[in-house]
């Protein structure tokens, strides 16, 4: 699960990260509102105005403005706020902005060259680690500075059995090249954002740029987070984070349904039930000569109402020409899931796609004689091959 900026900089605060004072606006008024109280608080004379969306390259998109008065302030705001933002991280269509961060400016005055660092917790599935990826060019692309200039990216490797060790981050800190308040001040920093990682369950933290100021200040100017949703459950007030106005519409729907749904460009609808059959589904209509218009595991429970759910998603999408439906019986009946087949059909009505349903498994038998006897336009499949030649005479 993506969340915003402002967001992320909260829990990191509250794991003892050294961050900009700021304040959330949805209007031009509250964001000089904002920016009068960063200046009672702070002293600053300036103050950043960034939009909030889940995409990176804000910046390069006109997402992210300073502004040096509150009239140069309320003019950033009113073009930010409701704009349509394409970053080279979103669609073509770009997202729209509901609401801004209102930063303090800690870029001060006469700073010709702030020492701006990269830096990101991850997991090494290859060696089931954790990994702090860090680099002296922050600010920049890390997939251009890892083509470019590979030298300049370091990787520390910490066991999650033991954790992050004090040698480690001293390490980290060594090889930025820092020295003595700065030095002692990313130890902090390093130790303070492992423990942000580990403590929300994130999937990944990226601060991109972290910032050493002239004062030797080492602080996280911006914050880019994923939390693993399969560790929700520890933290509901996590969960409560989710903004759905980021998310693709259909997918929310199906999350809501308790579907796994990821929609795609093709022209094949697909609902299977497991994930790596809903791989190998994908394969097949491939080899059809289809494309699969998404990716969709019903689960294990498949029954009427889920897959009238999952037929209601599918047809949300006009690209499809055809859908395909590939379950195995191993928990569930396939009886039961062709009488939910048939059931959600006559419940929808007027679907105008030639569906094939390929049941195999328990009860699959009875389940092809419950397709064959429907009278619906609906064709009942045995093995993968004959399911993939009747998804390519559907779309002949």
């Amino acid at each position: 699960m993506n969340i915003h900026e402002y967001q992320a900089k909260e829990i990191l605060k509250g794991y003892g990260v050294n961050v900009p004072a700021g304040y959330l606006a949805t209007t031009p008024d509250e964001a000089v509102e904002a920016a009068k109280k960063l200046t009672e608080e702070t002293g600053s004379e300036g103050w950043v105005v960034k939009a909030q969306v889940h995409a990176g390259g804000r910046g390069k998109g006109g997402g992210v403005k300073f502004a040096p008065s509150y009239d140069k302030l309320r003019e950033k705001a009113e073009e930010i706020i409701g704009m349509q933002l394409v970053t080279p991280q979103t669609s073509a269509e770009g997202k729209k902005v509901h609401q801004v961060l209102i930063q303090q400016d800690v870029y001060y005055p006469g700073e010709s060259e702030p020492n701006e660092i990269y830096m990101s917790v991850l997991l090494d599935r290859a060696t089931g680690r954790h990994m702090i990826m860090y680099s002296t060019e922050g600010g920049m692309d890390i997939e251009e500075v890892a083509e470019k200039t590979p030298h300049l990216i370091f990787k520390e490797e910490v066991d999650p059995k033991v954790g992050l060790q004090g040698f480690q981050a001293r390490k980290v800190a060594f090889n930025l090249g820092l020295e003595g308040k700065a030095f002692k001040g990313m130890v902090k920093f390093v130790s303070a954002l492992y423990s942000a990682f580990l403590g929300s369950d994130s999937e990944m933290f990226e601060i991109n740029p972290v910032l050493q100021t002239s004062d030797d200040q080492i602080m996280a100017v911006d914050a880019k987070v994923s939390i693993d949703e399969n560790a929700l459950y520890r933290h509901p007030d996590l969960a409560a984070l989710r903004d759905t106005r980021e998310e693709d519409p259909t997918e929310v729907e199906a999350s809501e349904a308790g579907l796994n749904y990821v929609k795609l460009d093709g022209n094949v609808g697909c609902m299977v039930n497991g994930a790596g059959l809903a791989m190998a589904t994908m394969d097949m209509i491939k080899l059809s000569g289809g494309d699969p218009a998404n990716f969709l595991d019903v689960g294990g429970k498949a029954n009427a109402q889920t897959v009238e759910a999952g037929f209601r998603i599918i047809l949300k999408d006009p690209n499809v020409k055809a859908i395909l439906i590939n379950v195995f019986g191993g928990i569930v009946r396939c009886d039961r899931v062709a009488n939910g087949v048939v059931e959600a059909y006559k419940n929808i009505g007027n679907i105008n796609v030639p569906i094939i349903v390929r049941l195999q498994g328990t009860n699959a038998v009875e389940a092809a004689k419950i397709i064959d006897e429907s009278g619906l336009k609906v064709t009942s499949a045995i093995t993968l091959k004959e399911a993939a030649e009747k998804v390519k005479a559907a779309l002949a």
